[in-house]
């Protein structure tokens, strides 16, 4: 193997409030020799992801924390450039946890191997990598079903998209929350939504009376990628033995106080409510059941796959901070060149 330099993002402070672009670094690091049993890999794309920002504080979380001046982590799709492993031969496409890099050396059990047949390989980020891991996972941890009036909020994002497709695919009325005209009709006119709203496009209207407005009779179930506004509505909305999947709070992530919570939280009371955390971790198990089927949702049509792609590993860092002001709709993914 010849020498290569690859180029990373590493964290260098740990941001308060809003991360900025000077908590962070592009540095160049030089690869060791490929050992027997390695890999080299180089990346094709590296996802950027909210749940991310939490691992920026150093603090404990139910992820390790980044380490200041290591490079970060994170999904990606890459090819394999070099084995002295078996399992693997060059053109390989594998994914990983080794993101926000350009080139890595890993051991076979840190990659997982996909076919190069379905296209795009960033779709291995989005609807068929973890993020629909997430959806798929969902639908499940509260038994999902024909005929549910299902909410979610956050829905033009990675997760939220892909859950929607998955509930209409089970029969269910979907509603969707978004913050612009645009991702509402990608909601309704790509997505199949039901119904979808605007949640910033009229400040004189809450988000409990918009919600209102789409569920006239209520909803059963309240996939929630927000927290904070969306999940008061969702309790608000929820019928008797409604259920909430609590996946993601991204209105929260940058708060440099921590937030109260929903004002009409005895809802779960009176209302009989079940709410489940969702860490897609604990499902990683299903993960071929996952592939095979909603791998044949997307290769018949059924199921797309929505990204916004930035380009260069130098916009890394940039795509990160879009996330939390609303630049993408689908998948967020960096392409490498």
């Amino acid at each position: 193997m010849t020498d290569i330099i690859s180029r990373e993002i590493q964290l260098i402070s740990h941001p308060t409030g809003m991360p900025t672009l000077n908590n962070f670094a592009l540095a160049q690091t030089k690869l060791e020799p490929l050992q027997d049993g390695q890999v080299l890999v180089r990346n094709l794309y590296i996802s950027v992801d909210p749940y991310m920002r939490g691992r920026m504080n150093g603090g404990k979380s139910y992820v390790p924390p980044f380490e200041l001046g290591k490079p970060m982590t994170g999904g990606a799709v890459g090819e394999v450039v070099e084995s002295h492993a078996e399992a693997f031969q060059p053109g390989d496409v594998v994914t990983s946890n080794y993101g926000w890099r350009e080139y890595f050396i890993a051991t076979p059990p840190e990659l997982h191997p996909v076919s190069r047949d379905i296209q795009p390989l960033s779709v291995y980020l989005g609807a068929l990598g973890m993020t629909g891991l997430t959806a798929w996972a969902g639908m499940y941890l509260v038994d999902v079903k024909a005929d549910d009036v299902i909410f979610i909020s956050g829905a033009a994002g990675a997760v939220g998209n892909v859950a929607g497709q998955l509930a209409k695919i089970r029969g269910c009325e979907v509603i969707g929350s978004a913050g612009s005209q645009d991702k509402v009709e990608f909601l309704l006119e790509e997505c199949g939504f039901d119904r979808a709203f605007d949640y910033k496009s009229s400040p004189a209207i809450s988000v409990i009376e918009q919600l209102n407005l789409a569920a006239l009779n209520g909803i059963d179930v309240y996939f929630d990628n927000v927290g904070g506004e969306m999940l008061e509505a969702a309790l608000s909305a929820l019928r008797v033995n409604g259920r909430i999947i609590a996946c993601g709070g991204i209105s929260g992530y940058n708060a440099e106080i921590p937030q109260p919570g929903p004002s009409n939280l005895f809802n779960i009371t009176t209302k009989r409510l079940t709410m489940k955390g969702l860490i897609v971790g604990d499902w990683l198990g299903c993960r071929a059941e996952f592939e095979q089927v909603v791998g044949d949702y997307y290769r018949s049509g059924k199921l797309k796959n929505k990204e916004t792609v930035v380009v260069g590993i130098d916009k890394a860092v940039s795509a990160f901070l879009g996330l939390f002001d609303g630049k993408n709709i689908g998948k967020m993914v960096v392409k490498l060149e």
